[in-house]
């Protein structure tokens, strides 16, 4: 399921060999409008028709043969194996291929036509039927379909343009979970809630400190699915899912205090404590996001809820009954490993990796014997800031602007629209970016934004003679690519 926490090959024709070099320059002058597109694309073997709604850059395309968390000793991958310890009976998928269709990633899970997360300034389109998923929920009701098991782990890289920030890259990772239980089918038990309440005393115990002051039920602010779901049975499903869940979070968090504790001895050992708290997500409800107090602050881990028995019934299986949850990967390994920058995560520097590889040298089936290290950071490099400023295209449209026509289809510009440029212009290179300013000319009615680049590397000092160029590039290309006027 989608959820707020968060953050890769295209064994393609763009990049591995002189035919896609050839393509990926044509490709970027198609960006530029200056040259017809290729008509297809290769990703892994598989071949997609291209359209005009095509707005994934090579670099994006790139990542994707890295599936960081299947990488052994990658603190991703980690992760992933303790999550799924507390999960030993679910099925896994770990390996589903990242280009979907537009009805897999949106219409099997109710996305209104007009949900802001279809368009391309969120999601990444090969043309408009397919996209590069932008959840694990991409595959949820193909994964209910199959029916292969009463529960399900996904875990996978996912795809949204966003912001550059030391907590966002366009390529993350998360991981979801179901339980489902066939209401046909609870014998020795009277109900189908008796049989879910026998799974939940079947469940370890914990001795954590959980608030949960809300009611299971809200006819307004979680509201019952009355023509599916008796109360007793949500009760039931809930509490097998809180508990579940919280089982999770002590398997997490025991690794993490005892990660703190091990760099620093004056680390206290705070009791855990979590909190429930009521949501709403548009596959799930009731709903509920669970929080941890780590570190004074409160910390929201994951989301999760009652599954929308629409789906289940739209996949099929309308006799079974359910919850699900997601987290983001990259969320939890920052906090487990104390890692200040998502960037690091794609670092193939051996400094990095070398300090998650486990001393005995066991494979990844073993890792759970694994002594959790906390992150020891690189030297930090000084951060070198760079302004840019620029008026955009006249138009009266009240979102500021309009991008030059691709294949005769005005776009709106969006801010996102910058955060790829700089992603293509300059890659791990810049730390974050930020609007500093805006303004409206109060004659003209032009708007004028102002970016500040924060460019810094991670391996060592940029020169100020690198860096002048390469914002000098960016420049150049938000000019070319957004039709917008330098100050």
């Amino acid at each position: 399921m989608r959820v707020s926490v968060r953050s890769s090959g295209f064994v393609c024709t763009l990049c591995r060999s002189k035919q896609s070099r050839t393509v990926g320059a044509q490709w970027r002058r198609y960006y530029s409008a200056k040259e017809s597109p290729p008509k297809t694309i290769t990703i892994e073997g598989r071949t997609y028709p291209l359209d005009s709604h095509m707005n994934t850059p090579p670099a994006i395309l790139a990542n994707i043969p890295r599936r960081l968390h299947l990488q052994k000793d990658h603190p991703l991958s980690i992760t992933r194996q303790i999550i799924e310890s507390r999960f030993p009976d679910h099925k896994r998928h770990n390996a589903l291929f990242p280009v979907v269709s537009v009805h897999q990633n949106f219409d099997s899970l109710g996305f209104a036509p007009d949900h802001p997360g279809r368009a391309p300034s969120d999601t990444y389109y090969i043309n408009k039927d397919t996209v590069l998923r932008t959840h694990t929920s991409a595959h949820e009701a193909d994964t209910f379909r199959a029916n292969e098991s009463a529960g399900y782990l996904i875990s996978a890289d996912v795809y949204r343009r966003d912001a550059v920030d030391r907590s966002h890259y366009p390529v993350f990772h998360q991981m979801e979970g179901a339980q489902t239980w066939d209401r046909r089918n609870f014998s020795p038990y009277v109900s189908l809630a008796d049989a879910i309440w026998a799974d939940v005393e079947a469940l370890p115990k914990h001795d954590i400190d959980v608030e949960d002051p809300n009611p299971t039920i809200h006819p307004e602010r979680n509201p019952l699915q009355r023509a599916h779901h008796s109360p007793e049975e949500v009760e039931a499903i809930a509490a097998h899912l809180k508990r579940s869940l919280e089982l999770v979070v002590v398997e997490i968090f025991t690794h993490a205090q005892r990660a703190a504790a091990g760099t620093d001895e004056t680390a206290s050992r705070e009791p855990l404590r979590v909190r429930w708290v009521e949501a709403f997500f548009p596959f799930t409800s009731p709903s509920w996001e669970l929080e941890v107090f780590w570190q004074g602050d409160w910390l929201e881990v994951l989301g999760c809820g009652v599954t929308k028995q629409d789906i289940l019934i739209d996949a099929g299986v309308p006799e079974r009954v359910g919850w699900a949850f997601g987290l983001g990967l990259e969320r939890i390994a920052m906090l487990l490993f104390d890692i200040p920058d998502i960037r690091l995560f794609w670092s193939k520097d051996a400094r990095f990796l070398s300090q998650f590889k486990e001393p005995d040298g066991k494979g990844e089936e073993s890792g759970m014997m694994w002594d959790v290290k906390r992150f020891q950071s690189f030297s930090k490099y000084p951060a070198a800031p760079r302004d840019v400023a620029f008026w955009l295209p006249s138009t009266t449209s009240p979102a500021g602007g309009q991008l030059p026509a691709t294949s005769g289809v005005p776009r709106q510009f969006h801010e996102n629209d910058v955060m790829e440029v700089v992603r293509e212009v300059a890659g791990s290179a810049v730390e974050d970016v930020r609007l500093v300013d805006e303004f409206v000319h109060p004659k003209t009615g032009r708007k004028s934004l102002c970016y500040r680049v924060n460019y810094r590397s991670l391996e060592r000092t940029f020169t100020a003679e690198e860096v002048n160029a390469l914002h000098e590039k960016l420049r150049k290309r938000l000019t070319e690519d957004l039709g917008v006027e330098l100050r």
